[in-house]
């Protein structure tokens, strides 16, 4: 079967059919025709039987005239069937061809695959024997090396600053490392000890070198002529100068030390060695030049120890960053011996210095030798070269520990011996003279700097009383100023040199412990507080003591202004100390170990010993009996304030008492008598009382008003000498006049309210404009 597009491309081909009909005029010429065309136009039909003879040609004729175009289309199909069964008949020729060649195809290429597998199985066998032969010849050029490295040992001609001594000795490390990682060869320990022994060879070698050379370096300069070294200082130059020239032809030697001492233990053992006899050559030059130097200034500043101090100190931290120097210029790596041989070095600074410490009795000393420790010494140079001056700061730091407890020790001394032991001299206690004699010493100054000309005033002229105002105004025809009290003066008592003694060496104490306390730790800052306590808490005793003897010796009023006006000076130059004055003490408190004990020797609780419940006097003994832990705290500063709250109450309590102490007694004398009668007395009349005639009042009052006219001048001009401060005075005094004039007040109202107009007139007390 061809397809469709087969049949439509054949080219059609008809029957030669006559197209043109002509009409026939008659049935003969029909018939003649179909005679002419079945070729029977010579045959007549006469008979029935030859016409359908003819008749049978006739449609015979014509069914096959009708079926030759099928026929012929038959053919034609026929004829394309046949090319077509030709055509396939060679496609199917093709095919077979085709399927030869495939499997032919398929057998080459088999073939051609295995050949190709079979080339690269080979060539992979290749590079792993290659592989395996350049592995093999790898590793045994390590073991190869062997006999190589111990040739070049073993000969005479090998020094350390060859050219070649550095790779062997790469070379040899890297054997060494190889063998040591693979365990599992042949022959392993043979080979391995074989090189460690050639490692041995080159460490000695190393280190024969290095020794000798820092030695020759020692001896040239232990054995130089003395008199070629004008002084101590050219002798520690040529110590570091000489090392400093010699370092380089070592340095390399160490540098590849330093770089394999962290791999392999032997080069790490071979650089403590170096070390060692590094800092052994360093302390036999430094040790006895150290000595000597600190010797020649201990006899240099046998009496400035501060001096000293720093001359030793600024010479040990030259010492210590000239030696991190050299090592530097020799090692690359730190080493803590370093440290270990400068704190050795130290010590002999330590050693010449602390019998000195020790002996020193002096707080100032004391104090200014903590402040150059720390401050100059541990925060100027410490702090800024810690790593060069490690060393050297311990040292420093236990001559700093010594001091400070030389300071607490002689400052605990000082306080008992010079504060609380303190036994004034007559001119200590002689108050008030001394305070007039200064005032009047002042003034004749004031009066000669007045007389002098303003040129030729010296500006170092002692003053107590500064010059008046230019602009203070007087009453017109008065020498009386409308401020008396507006000029600013000084006390004599203000001071320093009239300070009471234990005051004075108080403060002077406070101030060298204060400047020690701010460069302590916290935890040592207790100490300074106890002792701050224990100072203050002397000085008070000292002042309440000193207050006794001036009431004894001259007035009350004299030892009460002292005692005030040396407790503000305490109060005010302990402000600006910005720390805690107070200490915590601990007690144990008996009392419930007391009552208990009591309680159990009771005869009644004896029964209860040997009962067996929470009832048995053993057991409450126990529980009930345990002593209590108390904690104190005693603050200074708040003494300061206690006391002088109590002497300024005191003083206006006597002052109130001198100048109107009759008056408050007829005031109780009357309110009794009030009491007396509203719990149902006798009725009374005040003015009708032998003690409470109007004259007598009259005579009481007008003793009062003269006592305070007379004595109130004198108590003024007394706290104007001691105290010197208007604010001060006024603050003190007013007080005073409140319960003077409180005093007065209720008398005023008691006269109103006993007395009659006659006798208040008689009795004349003073109005309170007056008083």
């Amino acid at each position: 079967k061809l397809p469709i597009e087969d049949l439509c491309s054949l080219p059609s081909q008809s029957l030669p059919i006559a197209q043109t009909s002509v009409v026939p005029e008659s049935t003969e010429d029909i018939l003649l025709k179909g005679f002419t065309s079945l070729e029977m136009e010579e045959e007549r039909i006469e008979t029935a039987q030859q016409f359908f003879s003819w008749f049978a040609k006739l449609q015979t004729q014509m069914d096959q005239d009708e079926g030759t175009k099928y026929r012929q289309m038959r053919d034609y199909l026929s004829g394309f069937q046949e090319q077509c069964d030709a055509i396939l008949n060679d496609v199917n020729s093709a095919l077979q061809h085709l399927e030869s060649l495939q499997k032919q195809y398929l057998f080459v290429s088999n073939k051609t695959g295995t050949l190709h597998e079979a080339c690269e199985q080979l060539l992979k066998e290749q590079s792993e024997l290659v592989d395996l032969a350049e592995n093999i010849q790898q590793k045994l050029s390590y073991f190869n090396e062997l006999e190589t490295i111990n040739t070049k040992l073993n000969s005479p001609t090998l020094s350390v600053n060859s050219e070649g001594f550095i790779p062997m000795l790469a070379k040899l490390d890297d054997c060494i490392t190889y063998i040591s990682s693979h365990p599992n060869f042949k022959d392993y320990p043979v080979y391995l000890l074989k090189f460690k022994q050639c490692l041995s060879k080159a460490l000695h070698l190393m280190k024969t070198y290095t020794v000798n050379t820092l030695q020759n370096l020692t001896n040239q300069l232990l054995k130089r002529d003395p008199s070629s070294v004008p002084n101590a200082d050219n002798a520690f130059t040529l110590f570091y100068v000489k090392f400093r020239a010699a370092a380089p032809k070592v340095r390399t030697l160490i540098e590849q030390i330093e770089q394999r001492s962290e791999k392999i233990p032997e080069y790490q053992q071979l650089l403590t060695d170096i070390h060692q006899c590094y800092l052994d050559q360093r302390e036999l030059l430094l040790g006895p030049s150290i000595t000597c130097t600190v010797t020649e200034l201990t006899s240099q500043n046998n009496r400035d120890h501060c001096a000293l101090i720093r001359s030793g100190c600024a010479f040990m931290v030259h010492v210590c960053q000239d030696e991190h120097q050299l090592y530097n210029e020799f090692f690359t790596k730190p080493t803590s011996k370093l440290d270990e041989l400068l704190e050795k070095l130290c010590v002999s600074l330590y050693d010449v210095f602390r019998p000195l410490i020790i002996h020193v009795i002096h707080l100032e000393t004391l104090s200014e030798l903590c402040g150059i420790l720390k401050n100059e010494v541990l925060e100027d140079h410490v702090q800024n070269n810690a790593e060069q001056l490690g060393a050297f700061a311990a040292g420093v730091k236990q001559m700093l520990e010594d001091v400070q407890e030389r300071l607490v020790y002689r400052t605990h001394i000082y306080i008992q011996t010079d504060i609380t032991g303190y036994k004034p001299a007559p001119g200590d206690l002689a108050y008030p003279d001394k305070l007039v004699m200064m005032e009047q010493i002042a003034q004749s100054l004031k009066d000669e700097q007045k007389k002098l000309s303003p040129s030729e005033a010296s500006f170092s002229d002692v003053r107590l009383e500064e010059a008046e105002p230019p602009n203070s105004l007087t009453k017109s025809g008065s020498s009386e100023s409308l401020n008396p009290r507006q000029q600013t003066t000084i006390s004599p008592a203000d001071l320093h040199g009239m300070w009471y003694p234990t005051v004075r060496r108080t403060l002077v104490c406070l101030s060298k412990l204060y400047r020690w306390d701010v460069s302590l730790l916290f935890h040592q800052r207790a100490v300074f507080q106890g002792l701050s306590q224990e100072a203050l808490s002397a000085c008070i005793q000292s002042l309440l003591g000193a207050s006794e003897s001036i009431s004894k010796n001259k007035t009350q009023i004299d030892g009460q202004l002292f005692l005030i006006k040396h407790l503000l000076i305490l109060r005010e130059q302990i402000a600006p100390f910005h720390t805690e004055f107070t200490i915590k003490e601990i007690s144990l408190d008996l009392k419930k170990t007391r009552d208990a004990a009591f309680k159990i020797l009771n005869p009644m609780t004896v029964p209860r010993f040997f009962r067996l419940n929470s009832n048995n006097a053993l057991i409450e003994f126990l529980l009930e009996g345990t002593p209590e832990i108390r904690e104190h705290y005693l603050d200074s500063k708040k003494d300061v304030d206690r006391h002088l709250k109590s002497a300024c109450e005191q003083f206006i309590q006597q002052q109130t008492r001198l100048f109107i102490e009759p008056l408050e007694e007829f005031l109780t004398k009357v309110s009794a008598l009030k009491t007396m009668a509203s719990q149902g007395g006798p009725k009374y009349t005040l003015s009708q009382q032998p003690w409470a005639q109007p004259a007598k009042v009259s005579d009481l009052v007008a003793s009062a008003y003269k006592t305070i006219k007379a004595k109130l001048p004198l108590t003024l001009r007394s706290m104007s000498l001691y105290l010197s401060n208007k604010d001060t005075e006024f603050i003190l005094f007013k007080p005073v006049r409140n319960n003077i004039q409180q005093v007065f007040q209720k008398f005023h109202v008691l006269l109103k309210e006993e007395f009659s107009p006659e006798d208040v007139q008689i009795i004349a007390c003073p109005s309170m404009e007056q008083v």
